[in-house]
Order: C-alpha cells, then sequence, then structure tokens
C-alpha cells in the first residue's frame, strides 16, 4: 500500500472533473495547471501552442508527476520526452481505450516499459462506438447512401426492396467492451451476430466464436461487417483484398477501430461497380485526416466520420471516475484495469 500518489493532469481536463478526481480518491496529490493546456473540450486531442517559456513550464510541470492523467499533448514524442526526464513516474493513464498506439508512438526501451505501468480507457467508449456501429449497419440495410444521393437531386427513385433486420447476418471482428456492445446491440434488433475473435470470450447476442483465420469464410456468409480492433502489428490489414474478395456482394463494411484494420485501396475498389462491398460506414481511415485526395470522400455508398463517433458529453466524467479506481487500486496494492499488453500494445 502507497499513502499518497502524484498526479499530473497532463491532458486538458475541466475543474470540475479534477474535483471529482479529488473527491474520490483524496489520497491523491493532484497537480493541475490548465492555462498550460487548451481549453477542456470534447475534443481531447487539441493542442495549445505554446511559447518557449510555456512549453518550459510545462515540461518543469510534468517533471513533477508520479503519476499522468493523459498522455502530454497526446503525442508519443512528448510523452517519451516527459519519461526521460523523469525517472519517478510510475504510471500513465491514456485517454483513448487503443491508448496502446500512443506508448508504441513513443519507443520506449524494453527497460522502461518493464518500469513503468500503462493503463487505457477502455470501456468508457463501448456504449458510444457501439451505437455507431448500429447505425452504420443500419445505414447500409437501409440504404442510406441511395437515399441521400437521390435527395441531392431532388429525385423520387424507384421503390426499391430494404433488408430487414431479422435477416441480416453480422460479423463483428474484435470481442473486446466495443465488440461486445456491439454485438448485443445488433441481436436486440433481431439480426444474427457472428463473432470473430483470437479466443472464445463470453459476448452476449453473439451465436458463435470464429478464429480470425476464418474471416474471410465468415464474409462469405454475412450481409455486414463491423470492425472493432484495436490498432497493432497482428490486426494491421486484417480486412484484406483477399478477406473482401472472399466477401457476399452487398456487403456493408463499419469500422469503429481502426484505420490500419483496413486495406484501403483494397476497399476503394470493392466499393466500385462490380465489387463486392455495397457500402462503407467508417469512423476511422487509414491516414488521419482523411486527406481531400482520397476517393473516400466522393462515393456515394460511404459515410465517412471524422473519428468522432466515441465523443460524448460523459466522456471525460466517466474516464475520470475510471482513473480514480484505477489510482485507489495502486494505492492499496491491488491489480489495475485495462494494462496495456507493451509487447502487442493493446
Amino acid at each position: 500500500m502507497t499513502q499518497s500518489l502524484r498526479v499530473v493532469i497532463a491532458t486538458p481536463l475541466s475543474d470540475e472533473n479534477v474535483a471529482l478526481l479529488r473527491r474520490l480518491e483524496p489520497r491523491l496529490e493532484i497537480v493541475h495547471r490548465p492555462e498550460l493546456m487548451a481549453p477542456a473540450t470534447a475534443d481531447w486531442m487539441v493542442r495549445l501552442d505554446r511559447d518557449a517559456a510555456q512549453e518550459k513550464e510545462y515540461d518543469d510541470y510534468l517533471d513533477s508527476g508520479e503519476a499522468f492523467f493523459g498522455v502530454p499533448d497526446q503525442s508519443g514524442t512528448a510523452l517519451n520526452a516527459a519519461i526521460e526526464r523523469n525517472p519517478g513516474l510510475r504510471w500513465v493513464h491514456t485517454i483513448p481505450a487503443g491508448g496502446g498506439a500512443q506508448i508504441k508512438a513513443a519507443k520506449l526501451d524494453e527497460a522502461t516499459l518493464e518500469r513503468l505501468t500503462f493503463t487505457t480507457s477502455a470501456g468508457v467508449h463501448a456504449q458510444p462506438l457501439a451505437e455507431f456501429a448500429l447505425f452504420g449497419v443500419l445505414a447500409g440495410t437501409k440504404q442510406l447512401g441511395r437515399l441521400r444521393a437521390a435527395q441531392s437531386r431532388h429525385e423520387w427513385t424507384g421503390r426499391e426492396a430494404m433488408r430487414l433486420n431479422s435477416e441480416t447476418t453480422v460479423a463483428v471482428v474484435g470481442l473486446g467492451s466495443i465488440g461486445r456492445r456491439t454485438a448485443e446491440l445488433l441481436a436486440g434488433l433481431g439480426m444474427t451476430v457472428i463473432g470473430v475473435h483470437r479466443r472464445e470470450v463470453d459476448a452476449p447476442g453473439v451465436s458463435r466464436i470464429e478464429p480470425v483465420e476464418n474471416l474471410a469464410a465468415v464474409l462469405a456468409e454475412v450481409d455486414a461487417v463491423v470492425l472493432a480492433l484495436p490498432g497493432t502489428e497482428q490486426t494491421s490489414g486484417m480486412l484484406s483484398r483477399a478477406a473482401l474478395d472472399a466477401a457476399r456482394p452487398g456487403l456493408i463494411v463499419v469500422n469503429v477501430g481502426r484505420g490500419t484494420t483496413v486495406d484501403e485501396p483494397a476497399l476503394i475498389d470493392h466499393l466500385g461497380e462490380g465489387g463486392n462491398v455495397g457500402a462503407a460506414v467508417l469512423d476511422v481511415t487509414a491516414i488521419e485526416p482523411l486527406p481531400a485526395s482520397s476517393p473516400l470522400w466522393d462515393l456515394e455508398n460511404v459515410v465517412i466520420a471524422p473519428h468522432t463517433a466515441a465523443i460524448n458529453e460523459n466522456e471525460p466524467r466517466l474516464i475520470t471516475e475510471l482513473f480514480a479506481e484505477n489510482a485507489r487500486r495502486l494505492l492499496d496494492g491491488e491489480p489495475l484495469l485495462n494494462v496495456v499488453n507493451t509487447h502487442e500494445f493493446y
């Protein structure tokens, strides 16, 4: 057990949530210099442009912490520098559910990875991302792209049949907290859900679980696929050209995980005439922001969200509550939640 823990708020957080953190775990010594960071908004990724003096102040501020609430400036490079300056740092909590990517980007050596504990906000984003995934599947089955295109032309088109939920089968790839909640929502609307995961897990609403090696075969029997995967070396390009070549024609692709999990050129090809993908709803892309030159912008059967599906009013509070619980566990000598695997960075 530890009597106290000095926590530096390294990312924008409202005074209200800082006060909540103090109430939830009074043993924390919380350091908060909001003037050194961007205003606390729904977008955690905004960085304050500091002058040289402010940057020195921010560095000195970070150097005083035993724990970080958030990665400094949401940057792997900034995190590396802060860790190198601060041998007393013990724990870093990342804001994204997929915060392992930030840890990987810091390019830390093995000794540093062993010395520090890294945790993520996994679980906090499950409900909003699952709701967006549900929207994505319904946008495909109810032909949102075709309807919007006709509306933009002021054209009352012919009547076309739409797929029923009870006749829709969806593969959910990745059964972490987001994938499991997505499966539950889809099944609740009468859809048949097949899970694709690297091991057996308890996933309510899932009819069966297939190993990732069987993804191509699964795509041949489903109407839609939801990707809820982290961005790791193992998941890179998992939705490959070969998998899409094997898919049932008209496949709906929804991605609420990471853009790197999709072979984007192959997806674009399959979204065209004669391809197997009928629609795509993407909260993430391989390069973010999505370049203006990307063909995805102009395809009528594609919906693009600028990596915003997880953002909701309650997110900062929920992350604060999760951090407080992990701080309690650290102080009481208990295992922490959502510890990052620093070999796979997941």
